[in-house]
């Protein structure tokens, strides 16, 4: 589920923060920078998890401050493909399920990724599994804020970077997602796990 992902940067040290040591202030930047940032095809950015190489730092005419050359390595929350997740359902709507793992929400099991066969009840707004054993049906309930266990299948970056078009027309851009996983339960021991373990 986490990644270490390697990056390199330069990164500047304003003088208010020459009191301080050189690294502290470094890991400090570097997490205000990108901890709780998606990297386009790298994932969600967590934590600092070490500095590997802090160069030179050089001081530019007509600056105060410095400016540093490093390489670094930082926790990266993205799962790999066909890894199993537990997380808790935070809503669904016809087209399926909501997930969130309680720091990341942009999770979503589309209604074919649901156990077979299952229907969206309109007025509770939630899902049911019609499951059948000995000509029985049962109807299980997907309710928000269970816990569920989900297969990712797939994953998609998107740039949301601001679009000059988009601003120079003054419209008002469409929510982007900049890190999507897609998940299925539609295998034994997958989905709400009171199913299975009767807790």
């Amino acid at each position: 589920m986490f990644v270490l992902a390697k990056f390199q940067d330069v990164v500047k040290i304003n003088p208010s923060l020459y009191k301080n040591d050189l690294q502290s202030s470094i890991i400090d930047l570097l997490n205000k920078k990108l901890a709780n940032k998606v990297i386009l095809n790298v994932g969600l950015c967590i934590v600092l998890f070490d500095l590997l190489n802090v160069g030179d730092s050089f001081i530019f005419p007509g600056e105060g401050g410095h400016h540093t050359k490093i390489e670094y390595r930082f926790v990266v929350f993205r799962p790999f493909m066909n890894e199993l997740i537990t997380g808790k359902i935070k809503g669904c709507n016809e087209e399926g399920i909501q997930v969130t793992l309680s720091f990341f929400d942009d999770i979503q099991i589309p209604a074919s990724c649901l156990q077979h066969p299952s229907r969206f009840d309109e007025e509770e707004q939630v899902w049911i599994w019609e499951y059948e054993i000995e000509s029985e049906k049962h109807s299980l309930y997907m309710d928000i804020g269970q816990k569920i266990k989900f297969r990712v299948v797939s994953e998609s970056f998107m740039e949301t970077s601001p679009d000059i078009k988009t601003t120079e027309s003054k419209s008002v851009p469409e929510n982007k997602v900049p890190y999507l996983l897609i998940g299925s339960i539609n295998e034994p021991g997958l989905g709400v796990l009171e199913w299975w373990t009767g807790k």
